[in-house]
């Protein structure tokens, strides 16, 4: 697992930097198809894990690969930091995407297109321009003989969009030996740029929804479709799911929703008032395409995605099922289970199909002020402020070994390109300026935090 950085690969002068090959490890990751459609009947991760094992032992690394599954493939290496007595940093990504319908697209998905300066691909986004971005600068430091300021954890996880089962949670669980002695991580959706007012401001994710994918069943009486039935099972879904879909949850800040739309009300002069609804969405909407994500972290949310009742137009079914995403605010998952067992009523009960935690973690300490530091370095003039995520990441996952997990995948983007919009949406597209950019900020951060 552990090799000594200072060796070098022949086939990788010293002379290409990050900046030189990171936008053509994207455009290669890109290319290999890794969709997740969450029933284990996607291409799997082997391929690009293979191909992440060939760029690592290029330079002399000694990653190891491990499956959980067939196919479904994990790759890690430590990489020995210059104090050996500091608590290790992980480096994660995750090679997965969702599936992409082509037609959809203006090009095709797997193509790895670049177009005016632009990377086009399912992944260009989520995640893997992180993962070349990772790749890339480890890449350089091993080549020039350069250690990290702490060992670093470099993991590239299989099947983290459909929550980590195959990745993550399955390296946590069969080989935690592999994080030994870390204590912090950093991942992707954060530490990308969005306008506020005219002013640049770079959002670090210091917290994440908890997420609950549950399947809502109603038994009736099976009969005949002419007949009166009362006792009807899709009638009783049909109502839990309207009820489940439309329900107002409350508006809650947490801390750190909380710390961001203060921070907006600085730089926009709107005032801010937490009992206030409409104060709260004209701070969210001052944030521009960043509004998605943060939207959806000042409240629970539920929202019905699926549903299955039925053979033929002339019977009743005795059973109807449904599948509810809900995703809920840090400290309040038992009690918006609660309301949703409330809602669903008598005649509908609740499964859960996958469940997950909820994090938040300080805007304070070494390491926040570290990627502060290297952000602002790049781009003097900038802003970081603090943000939740609404959905989740693999940082769930490491949380079970202690480790305290930060969403930081820095971008510097242009103004007007809704970057929060394209996670799993059509065109996906990242731009080769700001994955250089990301290089230079991610070389700081593992030199000095």
């Amino acid at each position: 697992m552990t090799t000594d950085p200072s060796l070098s690969s022949a086939t990788s002068p010293a002379t290409v930097t990050a900046e030189d090959e990171v936008a053509g490890i994207c455009a290669d990751l890109l290319r290999i198809d890794t969709s997740n459609y969450g029933d284990g009947s996607g291409p799997g991760e082997r391929t690009a894990a293979e191909h992440v094992m060939a760029l690592l032992h290029e330079v002399g690394l000694d990653p190891e690969l491990f499956e959980s599954a067939p196919g479904r493939a994990n790759v890690v290496v430590r990489i020995p930091g210059a104090d050996p007595s500091r608590s290790a940093l992980v480096l994660h990504g995750h090679l997965d995407v969702v599936p992409a319908q082509a037609e959809d697209w203006q090009v095709d998905p797997f193509a790895g297109e670049e177009i005016d300066g632009l990377l086009w691909g399912r992944g260009a986004v989520d995640m893997k321009d992180m993962d070349a971005m990772m790749l890339a600068v480890v890449r350089q430091m091993v080549r020039e003989g350069r250690k990290p300021a702490r060992d670093v954890v470099l993991a590239f996880f299989a099947d983290e969009e459909a929550g980590g089962t195959f990745g993550a949670r399955y390296a946590v669980d069969h080989r935690p030996e592999l994080f030994e002695g870390a204590t912090h991580a950093i991942s992707e959706v954060g530490g990308f740029s969005t306008q506020i007012n005219g002013q640049r401001a770079y959002l670090l994710q210091t917290a994440e929804k908890g997420l609950a994918w549950l399947r809502l069943i109603a038994d009736g009486r099976a009969g005949h479709g002419s007949q009166v039935a009362a006792d009807n099972a899709v009638t009783h879904l049909a109502a839990a799911v309207a009820r489940i879909g439309q329900h107002p949850w409350p508006y809650v800040l947490t801390p750190t929703v909380e710390a961001l739309l203060r921070g907006v009300s600085d730089l926009t002069g709107l005032a801010f008032d937490a009992s206030d609804p409409a104060r709260i969405d004209a701070l969210v909407d001052a944030l521009g395409p960043a509004a998605r994500f943060v939207g959806a972290t000042v409240r629970n949310t539920s929202n019905p995605t699926q549903l299955s009742a039925g053979y033929k137009a002339n019977v009743i079914p005795g059973r109807a099922e449904a599948a509810i995403d809900a995703r809920f605010l840090p400290g309040h998952t038992e009690s918006g289970m609660a309301t949703l067992r409330e809602l669903a009523g008598e005649h509908v009960r609740i499964e859960p199909i996958h469940e997950d935690i909820a994090l938040e973690v300080p805007f304070s300490g070494s390491l926040v002020d570290a990627m502060t530091a290297a952000l602002l370095a790049e781009d003097p003039g900038a802003l970081v402020l603090p943000y939740s995520l609404s959905g989740g990441t693999d940082n769930k996952s490491l949380a079970r070994l202690g480790i305290t997990g930060y969403g930081f995948a820095p971008l510097r983007l242009p103004e007007g390109l809704d970057f929060p919009g394209m996670f799993h949406g059509i065109d996906e597209r990242v731009p080769v300026d700001s994955l250089k950019f990301g290089t230079r900020v991610l070389a700081r951060l593992l030199e000095t935090c």
